[in-house]
């Protein structure tokens, strides 16, 4: 009888358990939500002949729900300037032009509040003018624009603020020369940082490969990536202002180490919206279970590989310190990809300080003992050195 009362106990445990899972699953998919997509085309940067700078581009909105129709009442821009010195004399001026399909374009700038209707989309024309002192270099002076879309939705799901940041580079460092590279010698091998620009959403990351790292190459190299610039090229990175944290968020993140980067309600409900509630309940769960009898890091196997790879605020190089960074999208069929397209191995790495090194993905025939050997005394930084890229050449 006491064996037939437990397995009932157990079997109705279990079965409130299952039921709590469906339950947080439906909730989480079910909420509801914006559709309103919001992309950036490329922009132009711009030496005016009085020595100011122009930045312009376009950003178009999409609404690809088949019936839901959403307002957007409200675009404004926030820029900021990164650069290498005082900025405090340069000044900013921002337009945004609507460029509506079924509306004239306003002459005064006002954004008047407009209708996305279901699988329809709008465009707006965004300028930001720099000018300054005439004694001021802005051409030696500023670095990188990084440019804040606040636009509002409005809808069946309520009023939510949005937050899109677009960094678009102001200067370029020079491609570095094969008889110019100072290849740094490393365990049977030799290892080259290579510099590029901060990078972000408008870059392709085939194109900066290339255009960094093509004329260096050699059969028999590797070509490796941080995790951290893909991520963001691929456009992985989202303000914490956007994220909505729910019941479950606030209570499980209170157990992770004060330094992960799921210990903010923001930073694990990043991962929630990914993988889902009811994985990382369960996950937690499990992993709190065999924490208990001595085996540790089953959350992070249960969790999924985005558990590790997420970045909280200051997880990563100004400005995306202000955002929560995603783990790189498919990395596997990245690499493949570059490297049939550029005839050498390539990898995505995640490298820190104290000599670890992660290879998260490589492509066919890439040599990873190699890049250990290469990679652990963390050649690429993990500071300010803007070296995403590190080809590794075995000696």
């Amino acid at each position: 009888m006491l064996l037939l009362l437990l397995f009932k106990v157990a079997l109705i445990a279990a079965l409130v358990f299952g039921l709590t899972l469906i339950w947080l699953e439906l909730r989480h998919r079910l909420r509801p939500a914006s559709p309103l997509r919001l992309t950036p085309e490329a922009f132009s940067v711009t030496p005016q002949a009085d020595g100011s700078l122009r930045v312009a581009g376009a950003v178009t909105i999409t609404n690809p729900h088949r019936r839901m129709e959403v307002f957007v009442p409200e675009l404004e821009l926030r820029p900021t300037l990164l650069g290498r010195g005082d900025l405090a004399e340069v000044r900013m001026r921002t337009r945004v032009i609507a460029r509506h399909p079924d509306e004239e374009t306003r002459p005064d700038g006002y954004w008047a509040a407009y209708i996305v209707k279901g699988r329809k989309s709008t465009r707006a024309e965004l300028v930001v003018e720099l000018d300054g002192p005439p004694s001021l270099d802005l051409a030696a002076l500023l670095d990188t624009l990084w440019l804040e879309v606040r636009w509002v939705n409005y809808g069946p799901f309520g009023r939510l603020w949005r937050r899109d940041g677009v960094l678009i580079p102001l200067r370029r460092p020079a491609v570095q020369q094969p008889d110019q590279a100072q290849w740094r010698p490393g365990e049977r091998c030799q290892v080259l940082p290579v510099r590029t620009h901060l990078l972000g959403l408008l870059d392709d990351p085939e194109a900066v490969l290339r255009h960094y790292a093509g004329g260096l190459l050699q059969s028999g190299d590797v070509l490796t990536i941080g995790e951290t610039p893909l991520a963001v090229m691929q456009g992985r990175y989202h303000h914490p202002e956007t994220v909505q944290p729910s019941g479950l968020a606030r209570l499980l993140c209170r157990v992770f180490h004060p330094t992960s980067s799921l210990a903010t309600a923001c930073g694990l409900q990043s991962l929630i919206d990914v993988v889902g509630p009811a994985r990382v309940l369960g996950a937690w769960l499990v992993g709190t279970a065999l924490k208990l009898v001595g085996s540790k890091g089953w959350f992070y196997r249960l969790a999924g590989e985005q558990a590790r790879l997420i970045d909280d605020l200051t997880g990563t190089t100004p400005p995306y310190d202000q955002t929560i960074v995603l783990g790189p999208d498919r990395p596997e069929a990245f690499c493949e990809r570059m490297a049939a397209a550029l005839g050498v191995a390539v990898a995505v790495v995640d490298v820190n300080d104290l000599g670890r090194v992660k290879v998260l993905a490589a492509s066919r025939g890439c040599d990873e003992e190699l890049l250990q050997r290469a990679l652990r005394p963390n050649p690429a930084g993990n500071a300010n050195e803007r070296t995403p890229l590190v080809l590794v050449r075995p000696a």
